[in-house]
């Protein structure tokens, strides 16, 4: 969803990929699953709805 608005990835280290548009990096956990209230916390913080 992230790519999808526009985000691209910055970097893709560690335990977490971070993506960014413009001044808004988001870091979102590189998991096979990740709890959902979590990825509404990132899709606010990226503002999509």
């Amino acid at each position: 969803m992230l790519l999808a608005a526009g985000f691209a990835l910055v970097r893709s280290r560690g335990p977490h990929d971070v993506f960014g548009r413009g001044a808004v990096r988001i870091a979102v956990p590189r998991h096979t699953e990740i709890k959902e209230y979590l990825a509404r916390k990132i899709l606010r913080e990226a503002g999509i709805e």
